[in-house]
């Protein structure tokens, strides 16, 4: 009996084999290989933050599906996947996972490990993702963002932590009812058998946390993309946490505007302007038929006993281990071990819970006294460094006072250069003008022996012309006392010869 019970334990972890999930690094684009997952290979536009993590789960060394975390609010803010239409794979007991690299960058696991072995082996386990301590309290469960009743194969990769979010079970169990109504009769039907069908679904948080670590989501929301060539279309639907609330269709651009930051889910909205309206259409007549019967059972919740309902929704929620499988053994052992299991995991987290406290307390104190040292020496350093400022800048005045002392010393010096040189300057001055007229009376001589020559000249030509001047009026007036003695003479013998007569 022991054997075999070990066998099928064995044969268990065989069929879980290994769940890779990589942390994809921000300076990587998008969710490495898991692109493929969003529409276009293009993750959606304007939801990640710093607190957000991206994880590309993997299971059975492929891909499975892409999941934003949110490491501040312990939850996911959405998981992208594909949901084809294939023959449902065998159920199987879930292991619920976490993942070390999220808590503890530095850690060698690779993989999606069982909080029960994590616990050894990853520092600060919990402080940045949920763990199945939080989910103690009876009225919350953990939801799937990708139910695991939509995976067609390897449905154990869905049972990770990281797709997990509190939802109460009776929401638990219309939100699962509803998503595989929609897929079955409208998405899934009107988009080729969902081999072009592209699915993203999130949940918004409200400000309500259980046990005060893991966010309580405000509203869960799917968003649909079908891909598929002359017939495409988009869908969003939106189903609040609140009792009474059934799921609403909302087209994609309506459903970005309830989302935090307005984001682009599909790229180009989808192919919006190629989309096939008599598709949509289809969908929303079947949308409303979910609707009417999903207000059918709310009407008759109340009256139905909670034996009937737990029945026909245990199909759509993570299965637990069936006890039918169990043998007598089994569930004695499992009756006794389980206690005392999660007594121990009490005390462990008892003592770690107590170990961090006292470290919190005397890192606050340690803190503290190397605050009042740290302010005790920037003071001590304030005051040294202003005193040796101030001698600083006294010394370094001194060369500067130095330098203007020289500088009005050697201008004085210069002024009484210069007034001894203008003093010299006008002692030497007159015999300076007599050695310069000296010096250039040579070439004031040369230079006038031209002008004198030409005086000489013009004075011979006026000399000259004064003698014949003075020859010619001499002969002219010889001339005239001639010409006037013989008209005189001539006048007498005229006058002489007429008394003759």
């Amino acid at each position: 009996m022991r054997a075999a019970r070990w066998l099928a334990l064995g044969g268990l972890l065989a069929l879980a084999g290994p769940l890779d999930g990589r942390l994809v690094g921000p300076e990587e684009a998008g969710f490495g290989e898991c692109d493929r997952f969003f529409y276009a290979g293009t993750p959606p536009a304007g939801l990640e933050a710093a607190a957000h993590l991206k994880v590309c789960q993997r299971f059975g060394g492929a891909e499975r599906f892409a999941t934003l975390y949110s490491g501040r609010a312990r939850a996911p803010v959405f998981s992208a996947f594909r949901a084809p239409a294939r023959p449902p794979a065998a159920r199987a007991e879930p292991r619920w996972l976490v993942e070390p690299q999220i808590d503890d960058p530095t850690s060698t696991l690779g993989e999606l490990t069982d909080e029960a072995d994590a616990i050894s082996s990853v520092n600060s386990l919990g402080s940045k993702q949920a763990l199945s301590t939080d989910y103690v309290d009876p009225d919350y469960q953990r939801g799937q963002l990708y139910p695991f009743s939509l995976s067609s194969d390897f449905r154990e990769a869905t049972f990770a932590l990281t797709n997990a979010v509190p939802m109460s079970p009776s929401f638990q169990e219309r939100w699962y009812t509803n998503l595989r109504s929609l897929m079955e009769r409208a998405l899934t039907p009107q988009c080729g058998n969902g081999e072009d069908l592209y699915l993203i679904a999130g949940a918004v948080p409200s400000d309500r946390r259980l046990q005060d670590r893991v966010t309580i989501p405000a509203f869960v929301w799917l968003a649909a993309c079908c891909a598929m060539p002359g017939g495409g279309w988009a869908m969003g639907f939106v189903q609040h946490t609140r009792d009474g609330d059934i799921i609403e269709d909302v087209m994609v651009k309506e459903l970005e505007k309830l989302l935090p930051s307005n984001p682009q889910l599909f790229q180009d909205n989808c192919g919006e302007t190629e989309q096939d309206t008599e598709r949509m259409k289809k969908i929303l007549e079947v949308v409303n038929q979910v609707q009417d019967e999903e207000r059918t059972v709310l009407s008759k919740e109340d009256t139905r006993p909670l034996s009937s309902m737990t029945s026909e929704g245990s199909a759509l929620l993570p299965p637990e281990a069936p006890e039918e499988r169990r043998s007598f053994l089994g569930r004695l052992m499992g009756f006794i071990t389980t206690p005392v299991i999660r007594l121990f995991q009490l005390l462990y987290y008892v003592a770690v819970g107590i170990l961090k406290n006292i470290i919190y307390f005397l890192w606050f104190v340690t803190k503290q006294v190397i605050n009042g040292i740290e302010n005790c020496l920037y003071r001590l350093g304030s005051a040294t460094i202003s005193y040796f400022l101030a001698i600083g800048e006294e010394l370094a005045s001194i060369p500067w006072k130095v330098l203007k002392v020289m500088v009005k010393i050697i201008r004085a010096v210069l002024r009484i250069l210069c007034c001894l040189l203008k003093a010299v300057c006008r002692i030497l001055g007159i015999p300076v003008r007599v050695l310069v007229d000296v010096a250039t009376f040579p070439m004031h001589t040369i230079g006038a022996v031209p002008i004198v020559c030409k005086d000489i000249a013009v004075g011979l030509g006026g000399t000259i012309s004064l003698l014949f001047d003075t020859a010619f009026g001499t002969m002219g007036g010889v001339f005239q006392v001639i010409f006037s003695i013989c008209k005189k003479i001539g006048y007498r013998v005229t006058f002489d010869n007429s008394g003759e007569l």
